[in-house]
């Protein structure tokens, strides 16, 4: 009996569906559920932070759901949750970096697509955003993933993103 030849990348994207309005609180418990069970955040979600799940899931739904579909639901301040969470937690780049290993490994087990890509950019920016604003401190590691296109600095929805050439694009192994 022969065996099946292992799926290509582009194989494995067709199967993975794009992020969609209805499968997003999916994509968000799983997320979650891999954040809570870390090693490194989830001290922070379960023991600092106490975070209740069932709360918090339908207001970073919303938050979600303005970045990848524009339905402007979220309306607050996500700097002061975090700025908060750090004055208790001592929040570093590390934990930036490891939220956002967690994000884009979440969204590469079960997305593909153009919203999927808009997902793994805007977090990637957040993720660098939130560790200098809340640490103080730059992460390479999360620079060095920022997607730009040439002349304006940053991929838009719906246009290739294009890596700044002065910047060394890592491999899923160099996030590891």
């Amino acid at each position: 009996m022969s065996h099946p030849a292992p799926a290509t990348p582009a194989a494995r994207a067709v199967a993975r569906p794009d992020i969609a309005p209805d499968t997003l609180p999916a994509l968000l418990r799983d997320f979650y559920g891999r954040a809570f069970a870390d090693e490194l955040l989830g001290p922070v979600f379960v023991d600092i932070a106490r975070m209740d799940l069932e709360r918090h899931l339908p207001v970073i739904g919303e938050f979600w759901s303005t970045v990848l579909f524009g339905t402007q639901q979220y309306r607050r301040n996500a700097l002061q949750p975090h700025l908060r969470l750090h004055r208790r937690a001592g929040l570093t780049p590390d934990h930036f970096e490891r939220w956002l290993e967690l994000w884009t490994g979440t969204l590469d087990d079960r997305h593909a697509g153009p919203v999927a890509e808009l997902a793994r950019v805007q977090a990637t920016r957040i993720a660098s955003a939130m560790t200098r604003r809340v640490t103080g401190n730059a992460s390479d590691r999360i620079d060095a993933q920022l997607v730009r296109t040439p002349g304006r600095g940053r991929a838009r929805p719906g246009e290739p993103a294009q890596t700044d050439p002065a910047v060394p694009t890592p491999t899923p192994k160099d996030l590891r």
